[in-house]
Order: structure tokens, then sequence, then C-alpha cells
């Protein structure tokens, strides 16, 4: 059964090394968070697993990595500096500020009780530094708050050099930053986040054609890595939520303990962004077609991820209580590309004698796969500890090792256990982990 309360998981995060409050010796810094040797690992994990599906086993699909950093001339063209904005309220009495439209979910010390809001107004969530070694205007810069604006100013240069034509996408994954009002959920909503986001630029009649595609495509990415098709919907935005130059927009959302939350949003974007930069910046930002003999500004299908809002959703529906052998166990039950560890090799015992045989199956093993190692505790805990973490299976090195050079697989969902010959071990956990 999948978490029911996000304290399990924030619980859990901390306490096997997941994620931790940032600058927590100074007290923590609000809604930003550490990822700790399991959290790197699992997150790194999650983003991969995106580019797989999205860059590797395509050849319509390019990545690039733009710059965190852009002048303001950019983000004057996109519309960020006019409009990237929430309504901001003041609340006299408890002294916090807080999204108009999140009041009835705030952090209030008042409890709701006496509170009395200022008018609403606009607040940019851009974060706004200088370049340079002299404040001014002439030295401001951005940080961005979104990939999807370095993907658009460089069409051009990715056309050419990739030789791709419509429709193709250009795919990014990296950090952005909001200066949030109302930052919460544990690793949901936070200031500084990473995003997995696809650019597709199509012709604009197979506009509506692509964005359908990629409505199927994503929803089904999620369902593919674990993530049972109860908890997950795709909400299509009424049309008073659309922005002005989108031809339909839906979000993939995941049931959360809080209720329904975004995962990922998809828009059809038409061509507003290409031609916007254009416009600003003197530039052509369109297509010719030799084949109809036709110029045009390609439309924009935009499937867009937060990678750690959905690392929340792999972990709560992973999360799970049972019991083995009469005892209470919690077990993350991950899909192995997710899981931080594919494999733990475990030697029954610290004895030199076990020891060099473990150390060199780790050895063989991590050339393939993350491995974890563990000599310490009894045999019972340390699978318990792997259980937890979501490791897929565990190798135990006995005595017997040394005698019949075979090993024992033991499975984190079923707990069964398989002697397996060691000559074969990494063919048959190829065979089981799939990859």
């Amino acid at each position: 059964m999948a978490a029911k309360d996000l304290d399990q998981i924030v619980n859990l995060c901390k306490r096997r090394g997941f994620v931790y409050p940032s600058a927590e010796i100074y007290g923590g810094f609000r809604s930003s968070y550490d990822y700790g040797p399991l959290g790197s690992l699992m997150l790194r994990n999650v983003k991969e697993a995106w580019l797989r599906t999205m860059v590797q086993m395509r050849d319509d699909v390019v990545l690039i990595d733009a710059a965190i950093l852009g002048p303001p001339q950019m983000y004057e063209a996109s519309g960020h500096l006019a409009n990237f904005s929430d309504p901001l309220v003041d609340c006299t009495v408890c002294k916090r500020r807080f999204r108009e439209d999140h009041i009835e979910t705030r952090d209030c010390p008042q409890a709701m009780k006496g509170c009395q809001f200022t008018p609403a107004r606009a607040f940019n969530l851009m974060f706004k530094t200088f370049a340079g070694p002299i404040e001014g205007a002439g030295a401001e810069v951005y940080m961005r708050p979104e990939t999807a604006q370095g993907m658009f100013v460089n069409f051009s240069n990715v056309l050419q050099t990739s030789r791709k034509k419509p429709p193709f996408g250009i795919a990014q994954v990296g950090r952005s930053f909001r200066n949030e009002i109302t930052p919460g959920n544990f690793i949901f909503r936070t200031r500084e986040f990473e995003q997995m986001e696809l650019e597709f630029f199509v012709p604009p009649a197979e506009g509506k054609k692509w964005y359908e595609y990629w409505c199927a495509e994503r929803m089904n990415w999620y369902k593919n890595l674990g993530i049972p098709e109860s908890m997950l919907r795709i909400r299509d935005h009424e049309a008073d939520e659309l922005s002005h130059y989108s031809a339909g927009t839906a979000d993939v959302e995941f049931l959360f303990p809080w209720g329904w939350g975004e995962l990922e949003g998809i828009a059809q974007r038409t061509n507003y962004d290409l031609t916007q930069h254009a416009e600003h910046s003197g530039q052509k930002l369109d297509y010719f077609d030799q084949a109809t003999n036709e110029r045009y500004v390609p439309y924009v299908i935009e499937p867009a991820a937060g990678a750690n809002r959905t690392m929340a959703a792999f972990l709560l529906a992973a999360y799970d209580e049972d019991v083995v052998n009469d005892e209470p166990r919690t077990v993350l039950r991950l899909h192995p590309r997710l899981a931080p560890y594919k494999v733990a090799v475990l030697p029954l015992s610290k004895k030199d004698t076990l020891s060099p045989l473990a150390q060199q199956i780790f050895s063989t093993l991590s050339e393939r796969y993350m491995v974890d190692y563990d000599e310490t505790q009894a045999i019972g805990r340390r699978y318990r500890r792997q259980d937890e973490i979501g490791t897929p299976y565990c190798v135990t090195v006995d005595f017997d090792s040394l005698e019949d050079n075979c090993v024992t697989i033991r499975e984190r969902d079923t707990t069964q256990q398989e002697r397996v010959p060691i000559a074969d071990l990494a063919l048959e956990l190829h065979r089981r982990l799939g990859f």
C-alpha cells in the first residue's frame, strides 16, 4: 500500500539518507533540501530514466545544456519580466505573506484566527542578481525560472548543427529557480528545483496530433516506472486556465497525501515563443521545408516535468509496509531503474575468510551497476535495511560459497532466495533486472 502520510516518507528520507533539510546545523533554510547519498542517486536515476525514454531511445530528439543565468532581454521577450508573477497578500495580524490562491492551506501561526489581508498585488517570481563587479541597471541578470527559454533561443543553432527537421525535439535537464511565495509539501514545491523539459517543434498543421501523442506518452512513462494507474490522472486545463498563446494544456497529476498535484504539464504553445524571440532579437527562427517549398515558424509541444516532485511521487507510490516472518517490514518497491542501489553484496560474516570473495563480487558487479556493500550487523537487519531503501536484490556470500562457488540471491518484494553459481551471477542479475 502506498504511503498515506507525507511524514512516512519525510522520516524515511531523513533516517536513511535520501533527503536532509538544507543548512540544518543553522536551523535549516525554509523549503530547501540537500540530497544525501541515496537521494542523490535516486534523483539521478529519475533524470536518467527520463533521458533514456525522451532522448536515447528516439532519433528525433537531441539534448542541450543551456546557461542558468540570462539577460533581461531574453526574459522580456518570453514575457517573464511582465507576467511571471503570483498574487501576493500580507496578513496584518501574523505579519506573514501568502499567495492569495493558497490562503486556505497557509502555514499561519494564528491558525486562521483574526487574520486580515491586504489587497493582492503581483509578485514576480524571478531571482535577480548582477553580473560583473558593479551593481546597476546595466548589470542585471536573471536566474532562469524554467529551462525552456535556453532551448528556444538555440533553435537555429540546433537546427543547423544536428541536421534535424520538424518534427524534432530539443531536450534539457537542469536547475531552475522561482522565488515562490509559499513553498512547501517537502520537495514538491521549492525555490530551487530540477526540470526535465522537451520542446518538440512540429509543422503547424500537426500541432494537435503531436499534442495528443505526447499526452499519452508522458502518462505511460509514469505507469511503466511503477506508479499505479489509480494514483495518476491527466487533467485538461479549462479555458480560463490557459495562457493566451496556448492551444491546449494538460497536467499529469499524482494523488499525493494532500490531494491531486501536478507532476508534469504538456502544453501546445503554438509558435508564440519562437515568434517572440525572433521579434525581440531580430533573428529568424523559422524553418524552410525544401520538399514543400514552404517557410514557417514551427509550433511547439512542451512536456515539462519536475524531477524533484517526480522523485517524491515515486517514493510515495513505492512505500509499503508488510509482515515477514512475523516481523513488520518497511519496503520501497521501486522500479529497478529508479532504485539507488540495484544490488547489495552482503558477506554473512565480517571474518577475513569471506571478505575477499565478497569484495571480488562487488568489484565485478559495480562495473555495471551501482552496488552497496554491507558487512555490519546481523544478516536479517541488513536485509531489512536494503528493503527499506529499495534495493531490488541482495547477494549473500556465506561459508558454503568458499566450497561450492555459489551465492544466494534474495529478491526484495517476495523475499524469496535462490542459490546461483558465481560464474552466472552477472548474467542472472541482468535477466532479473532487465538491463
